[in-house]
């Protein structure tokens, strides 16, 4: 009886581990961060470009608000509601065109194959003057006190040469400067935390193992002392 007492608070206690792993393993509020590009975009005039943004580590937002603004454009004086309008408002699973500044009409768009991963980089067609300044990308239930970040847009003749990428940004560690090299960390982080799961699920399995074996020992013996004391 001592014996099986104490395999069953062994199983007990692994498991009590096992769980406690797991919740420290996973991102509390507060370890994502929305991390925008350092360095300014420079784009030609008329030309298509990427202003990168992503969240660390990485998860999937497509549920998830994602705004894209101009924090220092002024509001329409001519709005008698003073509306917030947006470059780009993604919303339900889509882009919510009902508050979207007029001048960005058909001229923006997300990755949709990057939101599984946290990508919500905006790409803008045809850059106008108009378009240089400050961008704001946002994530506001983002469980971050990191929702949003600041990416700058120069808009350069059409004579300069630029050297900003059109491909899909992902997260990499050169837009991680902001992040402290969250990437590698994570990366990291989560393969400790899945080899000590698996190794401390090998114990469990054998101490289960072992217990069973044990607890079957144990009914042959009592099953025979009965069989004896009945003879």
């Amino acid at each position: 009886m001592d014996l099986e007492l104490n395999h069953s608070f062994s199983l007990y206690s692994v498991t009590l581990v096992v769980l406690l792993l797991i919740f420290s393993c996973t991102p509390a509020e507060g370890n994502f961060r929305v991390i925008g590009s350092p360095e300014t975009i420079v784009a030609a005039l008329g030309d298509d470009t990427i202003l990168p943004c992503h969240v660390e580590p990485q998860i999937d937002v497509t549920g998830l608000t994602v705004e894209w603004s101009k924090p220092d454009l002024k509001p329409d004086p001519n709005d008698r509601l003073r509306r917030v309008e947006y470059v780009h408002l993604y919303r339900d699973a889509r882009e919510d065109l009902d508050m979207k500044i007029a001048e960005y009409v058909k001229r923006t768009e997300l990755f949709a194959d990057g939101l599984t991963r946290g990508n919500i980089s905006l790409k803008i067609t045809n850059v106008t003057f108009e378009d240089e300044g400050r961008y704001q990308c946002f994530i506001p239930k983002l469980k971050s006190h990191f929702k949003s970040s600041i990416i700058y847009l120069y808009v350069a003749p059409k004579s300069v040469t630029t050297e900003t990428p059109l491909q899909t940004p992902g997260p990499t560690e050169e837009t991680d400067v902001n992040g402290g090299g969250l990437s590698m960390r994570n990366r990291l982080i989560t393969g400790v935390c899945v080899s000590v799961f698996l190794m401390i699920l090998l114990v469990v399995g054998a101490i289960y193992v072992y217990w069973r074996h044990k607890r079957q020992k144990q009914e042959v013996r009592e099953r025979l002392f009965l069989y004896f004391l009945n003879v």
